[in-house]
């Protein structure tokens, strides 16, 4: 098993049963959008925030999206990272149809991607602090926003590193400095 400090935030049973096999730290099931309604459950998120950090492990479809950003809005982004899955078409073996959108949720993906996902979004160590960040000014010089194309050019850089292609910019500037810093971002540009 694979220990991380932060807790994991994932929307379903399913998704915390698959993640409890891999890692060994606190998984929060949302139970959807029940989320919404459930402040005690918000509130020991926030509690788990400010102690230890959280990782948001959601599906990759809206719902997963909607649910990722209302408790990155209501946690004011304190101690809040995140971890995405690629789209990947497919359904979960226990489902009879594939989900509305036709991809994967974090259930239905191999152990690899979920552990390539959370090793990018978990606690590293401090070695790399002075690396240079990624900015939003970057992406704009970069033409991932700002201009007509911007979010053809976004789409399509997003889905050349693996990443759910529904991100927004500012996801997209968290995901990457998450992951990468500013040299390896330019090179996989010139790529």
């Amino acid at each position: 098993m694979i220990k991380i400090k932060e807790a994991i935030v994932v929307e379903g049973v399913y998704d915390k049963i698959k993640l409890s096999q891999i890692f060994d730290t606190t998984i929060v099931v949302t139970d959807g959008f029940m989320i919404f309604k459930n402040k005690p459950l918000m509130n020991m998120l926030a509690t788990l925030a400010d102690k230890n950090g959280i990782i948001i492990f959601t599906d990759s479809d809206r719902a997963g999206f909607q649910i990722r950003n209302y408790i990155k809005n209501v946690l004011k982004s304190k101690n809040v990272k995140h971890a995405y899955i690629p789209d990947i078409k497919g359904k979960e073996k226990r489902k009879d149809k594939p989900s509305k959108e036709g991809f994967l949720g974090v259930e239905g993906v191999s152990d690899d991607i979920i552990i390539a996902a959370i090793k990018n979004a978990a606690t590293s160590d401090d070695s790399h602090a002075d690396i240079r960040r990624i900015t939003k000014a970057d992406l704009c010089i970069d033409g991932f926003t700002g201009s007509p194309d911007s979010h053809a050019k976004r789409s399509a850089f997003l889905k050349k590193l693996g990443l759910p292609v529904r991100m927004s910019t500012n996801m997209m500037l968290d995901a990457l400095n998450a992951t990468y810093g500013y040299d390896e971002y330019k090179k996989m540009l010139d790529e």
